[in-house]
């Protein structure tokens, strides 16, 4: 039976963090992935690297601060897979939120994000609007201009998972996890691969399934307490028209929920949605009545896109975030990662619950923290802070 530090389940974007982590602090760990890498939500997110500018309406100042810390470090790290692009908010004359608020809330953004030159952002002149792909300038008071950063959500996944596969770690794919069964200080790990089953041993299993942390725990033997979670399906959709001045951050004269407006691959990328889930994580799939939604945002800002319907959509795709089970609207609820182990001390078992794609690196380093006194002692061999990521070819 071979023995790690670390087994991970789940290879999507948390999951290549933690076994990263795990390596780059001088451990033997094991990613193991049933389909492929960034094969779930870590490819169907709105690839976006950013500091989360519409959480400080709900105080989530903390978040707001790491994620911004950390777009910082993917601007450095992955300078081939991150790029910063200008977001621009038009601010019509029903539009929520008034040039003054959004002004200090970017000038909130900034001082959370250290005033780096990333931070800056101003209104886009009258004599510019012509430039703006078109958009729709009836009734239009102002445009606010700043910037976050745009990647592609799956090659960053790879080449997060690459890195760590450089430093020593290993991936068992395609492999299903099985059954986890606890012992005093380690746990003992069933996965089947192409060959059958395979047993091996771990001092700590780190759940990164995402939507399917709940199968995953309830295969772990004696059971764990698990934290209260709902599935939110976010649909996007990507159509043959193109923007090409940058990334808009629109409000949806619906019901008021941001949705970003994008460049995409000679297209442009629309989304996301926020609909309640129940079902199987593997069956999740755009509803038509998601993608009206997202055609009509997009054609109320953009008067070129109004002939679009939904025979012109090139691409559509689906995924789940996992967030806090509430009552409240997802749009209102906290983007914060949820960590949960099966006891304080020394724990074998934890589970990553939520968070987002931004705020990977830094959640690896905390699993990896609450994690270490079940750990031998280890020489770290590498900073993740300082791994380059490079796009694969």
């Amino acid at each position: 039976m071979k023995d790690y530090d670390v087994i991970v389940v789940g290879g999507g974007i948390h999951g290549a963090g933690v076994l990263q982590a795990a390596v780059a602090a001088g451990h033997r760990a094991l990613l193991i992935e049933k389909q492929g890498i960034a094969s779930g939500t870590s490819s169907r997110s709105s690839k976006l690297i950013h500091g989360g500018l519409r959480y400080l309406e709900s105080g989530q100042f903390a978040l707001v601060r790491e994620s911004l810390r950390e777009r910082a470090i993917h601007l450095r790290i992955a300078p081939s897979l991150v790029e910063l692009k200008p977001f621009f908010i038009p601010v019509y004359k029903d539009t929520r939120r008034r040039p003054w608020q959004l002004r200090i809330g970017l000038w909130v953004y900034a001082l959370l994000g250290g005033f780096d030159a990333s931070t800056r952002f101003g209104t886009v002149p009258r004599s510019e609007w012509a430039s703006l792909d078109g958009l729709d300038t009836r009734g239009l008071d102002a445009v606010i201009r700043y910037f976050d950063a745009q990647t592609d959500d799956a090659q960053l996944t790879r080449a997060v998972v690459r890195s760590a596969q450089e430093l020593g770690g290993e991936v068992a794919m395609p492999a299903s996890f099985v059954s986890a069964s606890l012992v005093e200080d380690a746990v003992t790990v069933v996965y089947r691969d192409t060959t059958g089953a395979v047993e091996c041993r771990a001092r700590v299993l780190v759940n990164a399934a995402g939507p399917w942390a709940d199968e995953v725990s309830r295969a772990v033997h004696p059971a764990i307490a698990t934290p209260a979670i709902d599935l939110v399906q976010g649909t996007h959709i990507v159509v043959p028209l193109a923007v090409r001045a940058g990334i808009y951050y629109v409000e949806s004269p619906k019901d008021g929920r941001a949705v970003f407006i994008m460049p995409w691959h000679e297209g442009t990328m629309i989304g996301t949605t926020e609909t309640p889930y129940v079902g199987a994580p593997e069956r999740v799939h755009p509803l038509p009545e998601e993608e009206e939604y997202l055609l009509d945002v997009a054609r109320h800002y953009f008067p070129a896109f109004q002939t679009l319907t939904r025979d012109d959509i090139r691409e559509r795709f689906a995924g789940l975030r996992v967030l806090p089970a509430a009552s409240e609207a997802a749009f209102a609820r906290s983007r914060e990662t949820i960590f949960s182990t099966d006891r304080v001390s020394k724990p074998r078992v934890l589970g990553i619950y939520g968070g987002k794609l931004t705020g990977w690196r830094a959640a690896a380093a905390e699993v990896l923290d609450r994690i270490a006194p079940s750990l031998p002692s280890s020489r770290r061999v590498a900073a993740t802070e300082d791994l380059i990521l490079r796009r694969t070819t």
